[in-house]
C-alpha cells in the first residue's frame, strides 16, 4: 500500500506543462503582475489537476470547496483590534476574480478548452445559488467573536479532514453525495472522494489560524493568502511552507530577477534531479518493492528483506523527487520553497532522522502538536519529565501517522516511531557524558556513529512494513517472516 498523504501526483505531462508555463511567466509577465498571475495560475491549475471522481460534479465541487475554505480562513485570520486590516479594494477585486472564475468553469460543458480543464461541472444557476448561500453564511459567521470564529474554523478543517480520511465516514459521505447526485448510493466507497491536496491545504490553514491565535501571523492580503495556500508547485506534495516565509518571496516578486541565468540553472537542475529520482530510480524500484501483492510471492526472508530495502529507497526517491521538482519550479516562479529532505537514511538517531525526513511536516508537528502538548502537561504537573516526553512523542507521531491515513497500520507506524523517539531521548539523556568522552578515542567514536546509522536505518526500515501493507495481520505476518519465523 504505497501511499503519500495525497496519492494523486503530477505526471510527466503535467510537469512539462508547468515548466512551459514557468518560462512563459519568466519571459512575458511584467514584475508588477507576477503575484496576480501566480494566483490565477494556481487556481486554474488546481481545477486542472483534480482527478475525475466517481460522483457527478464532485471534482468541480471539491476544487471549489478548497477555494471557499481558504477564503473563509483568510477572513477569520485577519488581525483584529489595533492591528486590524481593512477589507481593501484589492481584496474585493480578488473576491470578484475568484467568483468569476468559479462561474466561468461551469461553461466547460460548451467550451472545448474548459472541458480539458475540468469535466462535468454542475449547471451555472446551481453554482451561483451555492456561492450566494456561502456568502450569506460567511457574513453570519463573521458576526461571531474572533476567538470563536477561529475555534470553529479549526474544528471544521479537522472535521473535514477526518471525514475524508476515516474510511467508514468517507463511505457515508460518498453515499450522501451519490444520493443527491441521483446515483446509486449502495455503490459508495472511500475511493469515491479523492480530495486532491487537502492534506497540505489543511496543514497550511491550521498553521495560519493557530499563529493568528498566538499573535504571530503577519497580515496577509487575500491575494497573498490564497497564493500561499494554493501555490501550484507545492499544492499536491508539499513542502509545507510557512506563511511569513512565503510572504517575503511573494512581496519581492516585482524586483526578483527571474531571467538570471544562475536562478534558471538552479531551478532546472533541481527539476532534473527530481525527475531522475522519481521516474528513473523510484519507478524502477517499484517493480520489486514490498507490497500487499508481492509479499505473498516472496520465497523466504531474504526476498522479503530485498523487497523492504527496495520499498524504503523507493519511498525516499519518490517523495524527495517530487519535492525537488516542486522546489525547482518554485525557483523559476520566484518562490524559494523550503527544503524537505537532508540525507535522512544517513542519520545516527531516530531524532536526527525526523529532523531530516519531511522536515516541513516534522516542524509543523513540533510547533502545533509536540510543543503545545508538552507545555500543557508541564503546567499540569501530574507527570514526570520522562512521561511527558513519552506522551508528547507518541501523540505527535500518531498525528503524523493518521495524517497519512486513518487506518490501524498507520496508527501502528505512528506508535512505532513515537516509541523509538522516546527510547532515544531516555537513552541519550543517560549516555550524554559517555558519548562526549568518545571524542578522545576517534576510532571508537567512528564505530559508534556507524552503528548509530545502521541501527537507525533498520529501525526506520522495519517501520515501513506498517506503511507498506494494508492491514495489521499482513504486517505482523511479514515481521515474523523477516525475522525468520513462519507465515
Amino acid at each position: 500500500m504505497f501511499t503519500l498523504p495525497d496519492d494523486q501526483f503530477m505526471g510527466l505531462t503535467e510537469i512539462t506543462i508547468l515548466l512551459i508555463a514557468a518560462f512563459a511567466y519568466i519571459l512575458i509577465v511584467p514584475g508588477r503582475w507576477r503575484g496576480w498571475v501566480l494566483l490565477v495560475g494556481s487556481i486554474v491549475g488546481m481545477y486542472w489537476l483534480f482527478p475525475v471522481q466517481n460522483i457527478r460534479w464532485l471534482e468541480y465541487g471539491l476544487a471549489t470547496a478548497t477555494l471557499v475554505i481558504t477564503i473563509v480562513s483568510w477572513f477569520i485570520t485577519r488581525p483584529t483590534g489595533k492591528r486590524a486590516r481593512k477589507f481593501t479594494n484589492e481584496d474585493r477585486l480578488v473576491v470578484v476574480i475568484v467568483v468569476l472564475m468559479v462561474l466561468a468553469f461551469t461553461f466547460a460543458r460548451e467550451v472545448d478548452f474548459l472541458d480539458s480543464l475540468i469535466s462535468r461541472p454542475p449547471p451555472l444557476p446551481s453554482v451561483a445559488m451555492a456561492l450566494l448561500v456561502v456568502g450569506m453564511l460567511l457574513v453570519l459567521m463573521l458576526r461571531l467573536p474572533p476567538r470563536l470564529q477561529m475555534t470553529f474554523g479549526l474544528l471544521a478543517i479537522i472535521g473535514v479532514f477526518i471525514v475524508i480520511r476515516l474510511p467508514f465516514l468517507t463511505t457515508a459521505a460518498a453515499a450522501f453525495l451519490r444520493q443527491n447526485a441521483g446515483q446509486d448510493a449502495s455503490l459508495a466507497a472511500p475511493i469515491d472522494i479523492g480530495w486532491l491536496g487537502f492534506s497540505y491545504v489543511a496543514f497550511r490553514l491550521i498553521h495560519t489560524i493557530r499563529d493568528r491565535q498566538s499573535g504571530l501571523l503577519p497580515a496577509l492580503s487575500l491575494r497573498e493568502y490564497l497564493t500561499y495556500v494554493l501555490f501550484l508547485p507545492a499544492y499536491v506534495s508539499g513542502p509545507i511552507d510557512r506563511a511569513e516565509r512565503f510572504l517575503e518571496d511573494d512581496r519581492a516578486l516585482a524586483d526578483t530577477r527571474l531571467q538570471d541565468p544562475h536562478r534558471i540553472t538552479v531551478g532546472l537542475s533541481r527539476i532534473g534531479v527530481g525527475l531522475f529520482k522519481k521516474f528513473i530510480i523510484a519507478d524502477s524500484l517499484a517493480v520489486i518493492s514490498l507490497s500487499a501483492t508481492l509479499v505473498d510471492q516472496a520465497g523466504g526472508a531474504g526476498s522479503l528483506w530485498l523487497m523492504l530495502y527496495a520499498y524504503a529507497f523507493r519511498l525516499y526517491f519518490d517523495f524527495s523527487g517530487y519535492t525537488d521538482i516542486a522546489i525547482g519550479l518554485g525557483v523559476l516562479f520566484g518562490i524559494e520553497l523550503p527544503e524537505n529532505f537532508n540525507r535522512p537514511y544517513l542519520k545516527q538517531s531516530i531524532a536526527a532522522f525526523w529532523q531530516s525526513w519531511h522536515m516541513t511536516l516534522s516542524n509543523w508537528a513540533k510547533s502545533y502538536v509536540y510543543s503545545p502538548l508538552s507545555r500543557s502537561l508541564i503546567k499540569q504537573r501530574k507527570l514526570s519529565n520522562g512521561q511527558i516526553v513519552m506522551v508528547a512523542n507518541l501523540a505527535t507521531m500518531v498525528v503524523i501517522g493518521l495524517w497519512h491515513g486513518m487506518t490501524l497500520p498507520f496508527l501502528a507506524w505512528g506508535l512505532w516511531h513515537g516509541a523509538g523517539l522516546t527510547v532515544h531521548k531516555l537513552w541519550s539523556d543517560r549516555t550524554r557524558k559517555w558519548y562526549r568522552g568518545l571524542r578522545d578515542t576517534p576510532n571508537k567514536q567512528l564505530a559508534w556513529e556507524i552503528t548509530g546509522v545502521l541501527l537507525t536505518f533498520h529501525f526506520v526500515l522495519l517501520g515501513w512494513v506498517w506503511f507498506a501493507l494494508p492491514d495489521l495481520q499482513s504486517a505482523l505476518s511479514t515481521f515474523s517472516r523477516l525475522l525468520g519465523g513462519g507465515a
